[in-house]
C-alpha cells in the first residue's frame, strides 16, 4: 500500500500482484472435462481435497452447477473449473493431467504439496502450500 498526499486529501492506491495459478490442466485433462461437462449438461468441475484413506488425504471432483461463495475460478485451455477454497493450499501448483489406457481412464494430480501416497495411489498425504 502507498500513500500520496494531495494538498487536501490523502490518497491510498492499493498495490496489486498477479496471484499464482492454483492448478494447471494438461491438453489432455482439459479435452475430457470439457467433454464431461458437455455430456453431464453440468456447469462445473468443482476439485477439493477430503481427510480419508489410509494415507490421510483423498483428492475429490464432483459435478457442480454454481460455484460456492468462497470457490476459486480456474481457468485453462479454455476450460473453467472451480477449486474448493478449503483446498487451494493443499493444491497450489498442481497439474491435472487425464490418462486413459485399455485398462481405465482416470485423472492425475501431480501435485508438489505432496509428500507421500498409499500403495493404492487413491490416498495422499498433502502438506500446504505456505501462501507467499
Amino acid at each position: 500500500m502507498r500513500l500520496e498526499k494531495g494538498a487536501k486529501h490523502c490518497h491510498v492506491s492499493l498495490m496489486t500482484r498477479t496471484r499464482p495459478q492454483i492448478v494447471a490442466l494438461t491438453d489432455a485433462a482439459a479435452a475430457r472435462v470439457q467433454s464431461l461437462l458437455l455430456e453431464k449438461e453440468q456447469g462445473f468441475l468443482r476439485v477439493g481435497v477430503q481427510n480419508g484413506g489410509c494415507a490421510g488425504m483423498e483428492y475429490t471432483m464432483n459435478y457442480v452447477t454454481q460455484a460456492a461463495p468462497l470457490d476459486e475460478m480456474v481457468e485453462d485451455k479454455g476450460v473453467r473449473i472451480l477449486v474448493d477454497a478449503a483446498a487451494v493450499l493443499f493444491l497450489l501448483g498442481c497439474t491435472i493431467d487425464h490418462e486413459q489406457t485399455p485398462l481405465h481412464s482416470k485423472f492425475v494430480f501431480k501435485n508438489p504439496n505432496e509428500t507421500d501416497a498409499c500403495g493404492c495411489g487413491i490416498s495422499v498425504t498433502i502438506t500446504p502450500a505456505v501462501a507467499g
